[in-house]
């Protein structure tokens, strides 16, 4: 029997364009939120795991930045563990703590994720930092991916991920009769719960209209289809029983059920059954022993809105090609069968690299304390988030999805 491990307490910072804060400054509110929220003092914590993707290309902070980071908070001698995994950094965090959890290498941990990434005076960094996600010694490989799948040259003053985004999403258009129309519309679903998120970076409800006529970027994409760059930070306490008995925060506290990292594979382009995004899901459904139809709330990363609707299918919450019309249907969205992304998601809610995949977890563990507000799900009790992160080959480098469960 593996060991239980749950999440104590979470805490994140209002996400946004942030020029007043550093990666110092955010760190401390997400981790003194999270705290607070576990009932817990630094001497509690036994080890620490911190997530980040951008400092050392924005800031020069190359190394030991969550022992820097966390310094100010008195969080000094025990384990501080860095890591970097592009998007899936914050998620992987957590995957890493519980391995030393259920090793009974102590009972209460750390889980925290930052990062600094507005820079309006370092275009050229915050564009490499970026470029930097795939191979850099394969470039010519990862534009004759773009062009396979049917997309455009990369172009001046985008991410290089939106162009590969585009591509992918194309390529579903094709496979499957999927219309830009269906990516506005998980948008729109997405801007309007972030109007209902205090903590969201765009908080002004859209219709798919209103999406559709947003600022072109690559087609598909307009602007409202796509997430924003963020500054932001998110943090966890999270422990085996043992610890939760310390803390006496059982009332509260939410159960992982399930944990499932991987990286990306050789399969062929066209080869989606076997997409990362769909082998990380099976394998968490595996390990929580339950699947798609238990679920009552969903984050998944939509670093664009075609990412939505390939993770929505990849999780098993509609048959390929018909996450799309599910969409229209109301199907995911707050009152539907099974909300995803009531947070308002990364294209409303931000997104900041190291920290999404906490931050994700964070607001699925307030949906099942009851906690979320005007964008409550009724009555949820096991949730669910993917996560995912750089690319490599056809796909994500890495990927996690989690599977969550209220604990009392």
């Amino acid at each position: 029997m593996t060991a239980d491990v749950f999440i104590a307490g979470v805490g994140m910072t209002a996400l946004g364009k942030r020029l007043d804060q550093s990666v110092k400054s955010l760190t401390a509110k997400a981790v003194q939120a999270a705290l607070t929220d576990a009932g817990a003092e630094t001497a509690h914590i036994q080890a620490a795991w911190f997530a980040n993707t951008r400092q050392p290309m924005l800031e020069g902070q190359n190394t030991v930045r969550g022992q820097i980071a966390l310094r100010p908070l008195g969080l000094t001698g025990i384990p501080v563990i860095n890591v970097e995994n592009a998007c899936a950094s914050g998620s992987t965090a957590l995957w890493l703590a519980m391995q030393w959890l259920r090793s009974g290498a102590g009972d209460i941990a750390l889980v925290a994720g930052a990062e600094k990434m507005v820079w309006p005076d370092r275009p050229e960094r915050v564009a490499a930092a970026f470029a930097g996600g795939t191979d850099i010694h394969d470039r010519d490989g990862v534009l004759a991916y773009i062009r396979e799948m049917g997309g455009e040259e990369p172009g001046e003053g985008r991410s290089l991920f939106m162009d590969l985004y585009a591509a992918q999403a194309r390529a579903h258009m094709a496979r499957h009769g999927t219309t830009q129309a269906d990516f506005a519309h998980a948008a729109a679903k997405n801007h309007a719960a972030g109007a209902l998120n205090p903590l969201a970076q765009y908080r002004t409800p859209m219709t798919a209209e209103q999406v559709l006529a947003d600022k072109p970027i690559v087609f598909p994409f307009t602007r409202a289809m796509c997430a924003p760059v963020s500054d932001g930070a998110a943090a966890m306490v999270v422990c085996n029983r043992a610890g939760l008995k310390r803390l006496g925060a059982a009332a509260r506290a939410v159960r992982v059920r399930g944990c499932a990292l991987v990286s990306a594979s050789a399969r062929e382009a066209a080869d989606m059954d076997n997409h990362i995004g769909r082998r990380a899901a099976l394998a968490a459904w595996e390990q929580a022993g339950v699947g798609p139809d238990d679920i009552d709330a969903v984050e998944v990363h939509d670093a664009t809105s075609y990412a939505e609707i390939q993770q929505i299918e990849n999780l098993g919450l509609a048959r390929p090609g018909t996450a799309g019309e599910r969409l229209r249907r109301g199907d995911f969205a707050l009152g539907g069968r099974t909300p995803v992304n009531a947070s308002g998601g990364l294209v409303a809610k931000g997104h900041p690299v190291g920290a999404t995949g906490i931050i994700q977890l964070h607001d699925l563990t307030r949906q099942l304390r009851g906690e979320a507000g005007a964008a409550q799900i009724e009555g949820a009790r096991m949730a669910a988030a993917e996560n995912g992160g750089g690319f490599l080959g056809v796909e994500e480098a890495a990927t996690v999805v989690t599977v969550l469960e209220r604990a009392a």
